[in-house]
């Protein structure tokens, strides 16, 4: 007889996947008025997601008035609401269609130029917009691989898998084998994507600024740069609310070139932090990127005094 835990998973994955095949027939107009509908709703009863919206909006712009904050936080979450619900859209809905959602490109000369070099791409693209309608657009027009760790939820795995996979994308580990997978299309020119965001585990990066604030930083790019020659972008599908997407391809600050890991670091959050001032509501602001601190790391008795989340 199977556990309940194991019974209520099922059921989970059962609810959200008939979700994202009901919401892969809408339209991005009629997308962003159900997330319009849902945002409030995550404001007012998801405490956790409201609070680490303002403490991280707060960190970044702390020059803003109160007033602005707080429309900044409701256009933020209803952003993000915007994500979740546009994820059936971007894996399942018609390709035609989420082509041409995609309004406008702007850059991709960046990425042409760099493989008429004969260098290969690599795309840093944070979790601003609609990632997964990026991951479509590069992944048609260009060989990619990009990283791939299955959800906690393994009944969902082959729909998130063939969604990402559908249009050519390759997927590879998160783990060494992985690495090698992505040198290796770099080495044929290829665009391979990488998460800059996201707060990798001890041992795997280095604290370097985020809006002036210290986050651990992944190393991966400066290992990968220093391999390949490899030029780097920062990629971001912009949502155009009502009306669909425009992709941004812009060139990555400059020291992410450097070979010292944390200059490197301090690059790619700059890259970053450009690509969020096309429109900061767009970005995920409820993802704890302080979570480390660097006096946890140094072992001090008092590090938890340090900690932005309380």
């Amino acid at each position: 007889m199977a556990s309940p835990e194991s019974f209520i998973e099922r059921l989970q994955s059962r609810a959200i996947a008939t979700l994202w095949r009901v919401l892969s027939g809408w339209r991005p107009v009629s997308l962003w008025r159900l997330a319009r509908l849902i945002g409030p709703l995550v404001r007012r009863f998801s405490q956790r997601e409201r609070l680490v919206t303002r403490v991280n909006l707060n960190q970044a712009y702390p020059e803003l008035a109160e007033s602005v904050q707080r429309r900044l936080v409701r256009d933020s979450l209803v952003h993000s609401s915007a994500t979740m619900v546009e994820l059936g859209f971007a894996w399942l809905g018609d390709a035609q269609r989420v082509s041409d959602s995609i309004q406008e490109v702007h850059g991709r000369t960046l990425l042409d130029d760099a493989r008429d070099r004969g260098q290969g791409v690599i795309v840093l693209a944070p979790h601003f917009g609609n990632w997964e309608v990026l991951n479509f657009w590069l992944s048609s027009h260009f060989p990619f691989t990009a990283m791939y760790e299955p959800p906690k939820l393994a009944a969902l795995d082959p729909i998130i898998r063939q969604g990402r996979e559908r249009q050519g994308a390759r997927l590879v580990p998160t783990n060494p084998r992985g690495v090698a997978a992505l040198l290796k299309a770099l080495n044929r020119t290829e665009a391979v994507g990488i998460l800059p965001d996201q707060e990798p585990g001890w041992g795997s990066g280095v604290f370097a600024p985020f809006f002036e604030r210290q986050a651990y930083t992944a190393t991966l790019l400066p290992k990968l740069v220093a391999r390949t020659e490899a030029r780097v972008v920062t990629g971001v599908a912009r949502r155009l609310p009502g009306r669909g997407f425009a992709i941004h391809f812009l060139a990555a600050d400059e020291r992410v070139y450097d070979s010292d890991e944390r200059t490197s670091a301090a690059g790619v959050n700059a890259s970053v932090e450009a690509a969020i001032a096309l429109d900061p509501a767009q970005y995920q602001w409820e993802y704890k990127r302080y979570r480390k601190t660097p006096e946890e790391a140094e072992q001090r008795p008092d590090w938890k005094h340090f900690r932005l989340y309380r």
